[in-house]
């Protein structure tokens, strides 16, 4: 071999090992966002893409993760389980590190299993349903609470503030809406109220005169309903319009959404809705630079946008803390660190659950517009 061969080769391989590193240095750190971009439950897609977009940018901006950018994609599940197993093999397909998603609960569970086989990070801003962490799966979180603990302050608020001896339970009978109610029911049963009606209603329909009918006839003071808006919001309109209008009405974070109204048919319908979900972000100082710039661009933060957030600001520490983007290693450092959130500091237990869950109730106005009610003391 030449003097000059030598040379030329060790320049070749010192470029190449160059071009590598810089193109090392400036690769993506791939993050999927998975919900329902379309459908019924469009809206809450909607939620997830502003909140994760949003920050993204922010952390791009403040110089991305261990050098590199956050680079979205958006996988729509139209909360349907096959579909959502569907974006789970693209999104492994597509090398994503980590998922931010789903909404459903009957999405994410079947989706966590090829996410887990895939060893990408998981963590849902939405869904609540126990079996979301109880699998054993490694790198799946969660940034809201659980059923079985918004239950008991759905339980708790029907007894204790409502003073309801009887009430109706009614499901959507899907993962979520069906275990909400369920851990409703067990509560109620559990303060010395037994429900005097349980009943399933099914996705899309939108005529509900004989269920309103069962309801009448059980005399019940409090409808409890677990599942979406797009079921809720006709079912309390025909409740209304068939005259139980004393009769209270109670849901879920299934129906934090200003399409609740459009849905019901109008804001007086919802009226005196009550719902469960988080203590609300947006009144948190440490949202407030960010809620003010969503709302400068015009758009309200509302329902899971912050959780949409403050899950990718989660990923973001998760994969800087352990310096790297494998999943495994990612949830190991996350189930041993806390992370500053634009919803204040989270923990995780080892199962991705948040260590405090933060359940409240709110209510809606004549305006369409819900409010957090001050805690019950």
């Amino acid at each position: 071999m030449s003097q000059t061969f030598y040379r030329k080769g060790f320049l070749a391989l010192a470029v190449a090992t160059a071009m590598g590193a810089a193109t090392f240095a400036q690769a993506d750190v791939k993050i999927g966002v998975s919900g329902p971009m379309t459908g019924a439950n469009a809206s809450f897609g909607k939620q997830f893409w502003e909140g994760a977009q949003a920050a993204a940018a922010a952390i791009n901006a403040a110089g991305g993760v261990n050098g590199e950018k956050i680079a979205l994609t958006q996988y729509d599940d139209a909360c349907e389980p096959k579909q959502a197993v569907a974006v789970a093999n693209k999104a492994a397909a597509d090398k994503m590190v980590g998922i931010v998603g789903h909404f459903c609960s009957s999405s994410t569970i079947p989706a966590s299993e090829v996410y887990d086989e895939a060893g990408i990070i998981a963590i849902t801003p939405a869904s609540t349903n126990p079996n979301v962490t109880e699998r054993g799966l490694t790198s799946m979180f969660r940034m809201c609470g659980r059923d079985d603990q918004q239950g008991i302050v759905a339980g708790d608020y029907i007894v204790d503030v409502l003073k309801a001896k009887k009430v109706a339970v009614i499901n959507d009978k899907d993962t979520y809406g069906k275990g909400l109610a369920d851990a409703t029911s067990k509560q109620l049963n559990s303060r010395g109220v037994k429900p005097v009606l349980e009943e399933g209603l099914t996705r899309g329909e939108k005529d509900y005169s004989a269920l309103v009918t069962k309801i009448r006839s059980t005399g019940a003071e409090v409808v409890f309903f677990g599942g979406l808006h797009p079921e809720a919001g006709p079912l309390v309109r025909q409740m209304r319009e068939q005259g139980l209008k004393d009769v209270k009405f109670v849901s879920d974070d299934g129906v934090v959404t200003d399409e609740l109204v459009t849905t019901a048919g109008g804001a007086q319908y919802v009226d005196g809705v009550y719902m469960t979900f988080g203590a609300d972000p947006r009144l948190l100082p440490d949202s407030k630079a960010v809620v003010d710039e969503f709302r400068k661009k015009g758009y309200e933060p509302e329902g899971y946008t912050l959780y949409s957030y403050a899950s990718v600001q989660t990923l973001a520490a998760a994969f800087t803390g352990a310096k790297s983007t494998k999943g495994e290693d990612a949830a190991k450092w996350l189930k041993g660190h806390s992370v500053k959130t634009v919803m204040g500091e989270k923990s995780f237990t080892d199962k991705g659950d948040l260590k405090v869950s933060d359940y409240v109730v709110y209510q809606w106005d004549a305006n369409g517009k819900y409010h957090q009610l001050e805690k019950q003391k």
